[in-house]
């Protein structure tokens, strides 16, 4: 299944869905994302196969789970992007998180902060938590993993690097695209074999595949619920490839005007266009 959060043409609320070649199939017994998903995928499919129909064209898609609990990310985790960064590789993940007011949807226009002059693109496989849970076995992850989505860790490098704590430079408003859908893990043979790629304006500048991954899901889920509960609905950012703006030579940074398309296949694409404060 592919899951949506979305909002009719004209409507002030927001309704879950789950898309089928050009139609969604409206999932009315659920309020939200996070509820959908607590109910589990076969109540879903059960749900889908009586639900009525709308046109792909008569709603526009916002981010699958608009406020999750936790945002986490996974920073240095691809062997490609910490050797062009010039850092060693970790030897436990590096985590930081996004707050919920980064996320926005496909389509929806990234703002480049005022006080930012490196603004820069990050690719990005995620995992969404069905079942949560505490201490979980890394044998066991398969269990807590309902689905997966496409983020774009938009960063401001010169905010993010003046510290040691990236934080401040990860989280500006709409520095979280995520969409356009939960893909759910039914759908994914093999998560850690999944090609992944970022183009600015038509030129592709990361070109990689999940299973150059440092700490694959498995060891994230260990690690990551070793230290808090994993809820329905949270949402783990896998890291990025090589190819970002920053360890380029000359640089390329985000700029106004600018178009981004993360894909990641059988995930779709999460396509944003760009433009300043």
């Amino acid at each position: 299944m592919k899951l949506v959060t979305f909002r009719r043409k004209g409507a002030a609320f927001t309704q879950v869905g789950a898309v089928e070649g050009s139609e969604v199939k409206v999932l009315a017994s659920y309020p939200d994302m996070i509820t959908a998903l607590d109910a589990g995928v076969a109540k879903l499919k059960r749900s889908a196969a009586t639900a009525a129909s709308i046109s792909l064209m008569d709603v526009d898609l916002l981010a699958p789970i608009p406020r999750p609990s936790k945002l986490i990310c996974i920073g240095l985790n691809y062997r490609d992007h910490a050797i062009e960064s010039n850092m060693a590789m970790p030897k436990i993940p590096t985590v930081f998180c996004k707050f919920a007011t980064a996320i926005v949807g496909p389509g929806v226009p990234v703002v480049l902060p005022k006080i930012s002059t490196q603004p820069d693109y990050e690719a990005e496989f995620a995992f969404v938590i069905g079942k949560g849970g505490r201490h979980i076995k890394a044998a066991n992850w398969a269990e807590h993993v309902i689905g997966y989505t496409i983020i774009n860790d938009v960063s401001a490098r010169d905010i993010q690097l003046a510290t040691s704590q990236w934080v401040m430079g990860k989280t500006f408003d709409t520095f979280a695209p995520m969409g356009p859908y939960v893909t759910t893990a039914d759908e994914i043979a093999d998560p850690h074999n999944l090609g992944i790629s970022l183009t600015l304006n038509g030129q592709k500048l990361q070109d990689s595949n999940t299973r150059e991954l440092i700490f694959k899901l498995p060891e994230l889920i260990e690690y990551l619920s070793g230290i808090m509960t994993l809820e329905t609905g949270d949402v783990v950012s896998t890291g990025t490839p090589a190819g970002v703006g920053f360890a380029r030579k000359p640089p390329i940074y985000l700029k106004a005007g600018d178009e981004m398309v993360v894909a990641v296949d059988g995930l779709g694409e999460l396509k944003n266009p760009v433009v300043a404060e």
